[in-house]
């Protein structure tokens, strides 16, 4: 990928981009998944592991990455805490959230930090379904998920005044500024994290594209079954209740209040 030139990074050079993989039990997949990032595309690629029970961390340990073990699970919410405080800490200007279960293509990763290397975007989701129904559940999403999410994103974009295809994608990139913008430490520790940033974002006023992504499923790919799916939707609606309330003054959401801001998060 040819960077932008116009656009420079942190401190003045070409951006950096690092690749944070959230991990939990993804022994069988995170190293095909590493495999087929594009060379040449990350200047670092970190795998925070969320105290999996399987080989996960001996897997890591053969790869060219950053790991980084955390001593108990905190939840996938967590978990990507970690994975953008210590994405920032390494002066990252992009940082793209990529599941180590193959679920999401690497090879989609120019495409998707593409906007935010442009100057056009602060956040890129990558979509499942732009290209509609039938791609998606020809990729093997299953019929309950697909509705599930056609109707939370419905839901979401009516509530937020958004248009988006989908809003629950787990492919997502971010510029520094945004996670330096949004008070994401603020947020859930398990799965509707992802909605409550994605409100964070309309509500601070922040770009968001997306782009088309492929469907890929199979046993490994999600660990998400239909009772963690129906708590998880819940909650999204729970969360936009929470919006609407925070908007017209009702009740203050603290993941919605102003951040202030201290020092940029960087290396020593």
């Amino acid at each position: 990928m040819t960077f932008d030139a116009s656009t420079s990074g942190s401190k003045g050079t070409s951006p950096k981009i690092v690749i944070v993989m959230p991990a939990y039990n993804a022994a069988n997949t995170l190293e095909d998944t590493f495999d087929l990032i594009p060379e040449g595309i990350a200047d670092e690629v970190i795998v925070v592991d969320d105290a999996s029970l399987d080989s996960t961390l001996t897997v890591a340990s053969r790869l060219d990455v950053h790991t980084v073990p955390l001593p108990h699970n905190v939840g996938y919410g967590g978990n990507q805490k970690t994975c953008y405080l210590e994405a920032l800490r390494e002066d990252a200007d992009v940082i793209v959230m990529l599941h180590p279960d193959g679920q999401y293509d690497p090879q989609l990763i120019p495409a998707l930090v593409r906007p935010i290397l442009d100057g056009s975007a602060d956040m890129v989701l990558g979509s499942r379904l732009a290209n509609g129904r039938a791609a998606a559940i020809g990729g093997g999403m299953p019929w309950w998920k697909y509705a599930a999410n056609r109707f939370l994103t419905r839901t979401e974009n009516l509530v937020l005044g958004v248009s988006f295809s989908e809003l629950h994608t787990g492919y997502r990139a971010y510029s520094r500024q945004f996670l330096e913008s949004v008070p994401f430490l603020r947020n859930s520790n398990d799965f509707v994290f992802d909605t409550e940033i994605i409100v964070q974002s309309v509500s601070f006023g922040l770009r968001v594209v997306e782009i088309p992504v492929p469907t890929i499923y199979f046993p490994d790919a999600s660990s998400i079954n239909f009772r963690v799916s129906a708590v998880y939707g819940l909650k999204t609606l729970g969360t936009l209740v929470r919006y609407v309330m925070h908007r017209s003054g009702l009740r203050r959401a603290p993941f919605l209040q102003p951040v202030r801001r201290g020092p940029s998060i960087k290396k020593a």
